[in-house]
């Protein structure tokens, strides 16, 4: 498969989640993705993660999740000679990720108007938690801080247990995407005559896909609250406990939601003053939520499923990861990759890859995650270095 960026080389400098995340999402595109690390450490996501074996060789499963497929070279960018290893980079790179605080490449002498001198047309992306300016710049931002100033928390939970955080990094994750993104259409301008900065604020592109919680908000002048596993636009649509396991169902249409009675034996719902009417139901959305799971406790999850689907009614069970992993859906569309025998690992690893396809076949890399400056003497050796050369910079520390 051809893929849209072949050709194209992205300096990976980046660490944990949001960056790297960016950089997979190249990588499966074709792009050959360097890491540039820090001697002797590396992605702290090298550290983290539920094997602690792993952890210990510097190949966590934090850091397998986001990095098949690229390069690593170790370079100290704080030593003189170093710097110039990473300048030689950038001159062979057409983008650069980071996800430093503010002000840290420039305090390093490698700013973007630095750079931008060694590649005129180098689209540079800088990844924080809330933006290059502003009174919050130089604050530092994980995952979980985002989510609680975003209002994500805010309305996560129900009315008793709210605030609570998302159960995976969705402000690290959602930032990795927007900068995938971002990064991807500034490579598209043609011509590409001059350098990009583009600036990634995590606070702002977790704010940006709470469309419909904001908007009630500034338009409509209604403050979001948490609502729990229903949906605050239409009534029944939730989470339904059944006979066996829980149902999520979306009958967030007349037509369904008068299906859904008929499939379930509550025909006597459909012109019922409470429920008859679409706003009616919101007003009353507890009662009738109570009145369908009694229902719907004649039979489980899996047998109610695809009777309710065959009506028309938007349904489905709830899975655990495990399960949904197994489902045929994922495991038969090449979503998972498997690596055999991993250099730092010692066994196969299976990683996610993207979430889309091209041409029909799913996006993939060639690699596995790489160990620590594993592809240390093969890049330097492209930008020219002799083995002799080589030596000298690791034993100088500059690599």
């Amino acid at each position: 498969m051809s893929k849209p960026l072949a050709g194209i080389r992205v300096l990976d400098l980046t660490n944990v989640l949001a960056g790297p995340f960016c950089c997979h999402q190249l990588a499966h595109m074709g792009a050959d993705v360097i890491k540039v690390e820090t001697p002797g450490s590396g992605d702290l996501a090298r550290q983290l993660g539920a094997d602690p074996e792993l952890n210990k060789a510097h190949m966590g499963v934090s850091f397998l999740a986001q990095n098949a497929g690229k390069r690593s070279i170790s370079v100290n960018l704080k030593h003189a000679e170093g710097k110039q290893v990473f300048l030689r980079l950038v001159r062979e790179a057409d983008v650069l990720v980071e996800n430093f605080r503010p002000g840290v490449m420039k305090r390093l002498g490698l700013g973007f108007d630095v750079l931008r001198e060694h590649r005129p047309d180098l689209v540079y992306c800088a990844i924080s938690g809330f933006g290059q300016d502003g009174p919050l710049k130089d604050y530092p931002a994980y995952d979980q801080i985002i989510q609680g100033m975003s209002g994500v928390m805010s309305i996560t939970g129900d009315p008793q247990t709210a605030p609570y955080r998302v159960g995976y990094p969705i402000a690290d994750t959602i930032g990795g995407m927007t900068a995938a993104f971002a990064v991807a259409a500034a490579l598209a301008e043609k011509p590409r005559t001059q350098a990009r900065f583009i600036d990634v604020s995590m606070l702002e592109a977790t704010m940006a896909t709470m469309g419909w919680a904001v908007s009630n908000f500034l338009v409509a002048g209604r403050t979001p609250g948490p609502m729990g596993n229903e949906n605050i636009t239409a009534s029944p649509s939730g989470t339904f406990q059944t006979g066996e396991g829980l149902l999520n169902i979306a009958a967030n249409k007349q037509e369904q939601f008068e299906a859904l009675c008929r499939v379930v034996g509550r025909e006597d719902l459909i012109a019922h003053p409470d429920y008859a009417e679409r706003h009616a139901r919101l007003r009353n959305r507890f009662a009738l939520k109570a009145e369908l799971e009694s229902a719907l406790s004649a039979r489980g999850a899996q047998a109610w499923w695809p009777l309710l689907t065959q009506a028309g009614v938007p349904s489905g069970p709830v899975y655990t990861v495990e399960q949904a992993l197994a489902h045929p859906q994922i495991s038969e569309r090449g979503m998972v990759a498997n690596f055999v025998d991993v250099p730092g690992v010692g066994r196969d690893v299976r990683l996610v890859r993207t979430g889309f396809k091209l041409d029909g076949e799913a996006p993939a890399v060639d690699s596995p995650p790489p160990m620590l400056g594993q592809h240390s003497d093969e890049l330097l050796a492209e930008l020219g270095y002799g083995a002799d050369e080589i030596r000298r910079l690791r034993d100088g520390g500059a690599i």
